[in-house]
């Protein structure tokens, strides 16, 4: 994997963005030794930035720097995630209680413009991208619908612990597996909205706990099948921690 050179100014910033979107993209994979040097000579920087970037990636929690050992890309245990998505539901629910006494017809119009995204059928790698943003930026559009910096930034920081635990399941399911997912969750998503619309508090509780709980479990059932193929003489240490 080669890093494409730096063309800007050369700052920690963005030594620290293009590292951590390699992560996010699975270009790094988790698990994998980081060398300072390489990253140096791929971005055409000096060390001293990619050390602070580093840093910064270690902060959130996306590497782990190991003295005389090295800096590896993070794993997430199955405690780990389990623990991420109950923080995010906590996260999502106090952004929804906020959002329902923010919501108008500009909050409504962002929403539905979203929802109408991501009922467009996904049939390629390319579109399915396209979908996982949209996904994406609905969760954002309820932070910032609910007008809190804060809790936006702590759902950022989640939300990376949870795509590198999806680099760690399986490459993808089937075409049928997918859009029956893509079904359900488009169905969770319109239930949002609605509650959001009729500033039903009980109801949107209701709606993002189903649609959370059952993201947690797709999620969990894809990596234990991945734990299911891994081959008998994988590193004992992998298994023994049960890395995801």
């Amino acid at each position: 994997m080669a890093l494409a050179p730096l063309r800007k100014k050369r700052a920690t910033d963005e030594v620290y963005e293009s590292l951590r979107a390699a992560i996010l993209t699975r270009s790094f994979l988790p698990g994998q030794r980081l060398m300072a040097d390489e990253l140096c000579e791929q971005l055409e920087v000096s060390l001293t930035p990619v050390r602070h970037a580093l840093q910064q990636l270690a902060v959130e929690g996306l590497v782990e720097i190991h003295p005389r050992s090295g800096t590896y890309v993070a794993s997430v245990s199955e405690q780990d995630l389990s623990e991420t998505f109950e923080i995010r539901l906590a996260l999502e629910l106090l952004a929804g209680k906020r959002a329902i006494t923010n919501w108008n017809q500009l909050a409504a119009r962002r929403m539905k413009a979203l929802l109408t995204a991501l009922a467009k059928p996904v049939r390629s790698p390319e579109s399915l991208k396209q979908h996982e943003a949209s996904n994406l930026e609905f969760h954002y559009a309820l932070f910032d619908i609910a007008g809190s910096k804060k809790l936006r930034e702590l759902y950022e920081s989640l939300n990376a612990h949870i795509q590198i635990a999806r680099v760690h399941a399986t490459e993808g399911p089937t075409l049928p597996a997918l859009t029956d997912r893509l079904i359900q969750e488009q169905i969770e998503h319109e239930a949002i909205v609605s509650a959001l619309e009729n500033k039903s508090l009980p109801g949107l509780e209701e709606a993002l706990r189903t649609h959370i709980l059952r993201a947690q479990t797709s999620l969990m059932s894809a990596i234990q099948a991945r734990d299911a193929q891994l081959p008998a003489n994988e590193p004992a240490k992998n298994q023994k921690r049960k890395r995801v």
